[in-house]
């Protein structure tokens, strides 16, 4: 799990995953759901395993209350949301998850988290980070939060199925 300590915000923090988290990160998780697909603690560890950015935010009374995994290109990943961008870009950096707990939102931990991606990103030589928001069941908080940092629309398409249709997002990483 690559990750590092992060910044402080008013009453939480940001820092890297410890394996001791995965019971947490399941629950938080499964918590978020249908903004993200319900996962088992293997799926979860499966992910834990190839990313490139495990990072947890913290609340201010010690305990973890959100999550971002993200992965560099070239994993084995069966993800048609991962594979998609693997399919359009060579050099990215992929957000797999974010989730923060409802009472973890408005605290500015999803903005420290983001840094802390776009700077792994220069850090990487990454030309842009990629992720996926769902459009159905509607995210319209999530969208507004990736349009503010300046992710842009690709596609849309249909996953699980056709149960979930996810716009396709991606962001210039600032050389």
């Amino acid at each position: 799990m690559a990750g590092e300590p992060c910044h402080n915000t008013d009453m939480a923090f940001v820092r890297a995953l410890a394996p001791g988290d995965l019971d947490a990160l399941v629950t938080i998780n499964n918590q978020g759901y249908p903004a993200v697909p319900l996962a088992t603690p293997e799926e979860i560890q499966a992910l834990l395993d190839i990313s490139a950015l495990a990072l947890g935010a913290v609340g201010g009374d010690g305990q973890l209350v959100g999550f971002l995994i993200g992965l560099n290109p070239g994993e084995d990943y069966d993800s048609e949301n991962y594979r998609f961008f693997e399919a359009r870009f060579d050099n990215h950096l992929y957000i797999d998850r974010v989730v923060l707990a409802e009472g973890a939102r408005g605290l500015g931990l999803g903005s420290v988290l983001y840094e802390k991606v776009f700077e792994k990103a220069a850090h990487d030589g990454r030309a842009q980070v990629t992720c996926e928001v769902n459009l159905e069941p509607p995210n319209p908080g999530s969208l507004r939060f990736h349009y503010r940092w300046g992710f842009q629309d690709i596609d849309t398409q249909p996953t699980k199925g056709g149960e979930v249709v996810v716009q396709l997002l991606q962001a210039p990483v600032a050389s």
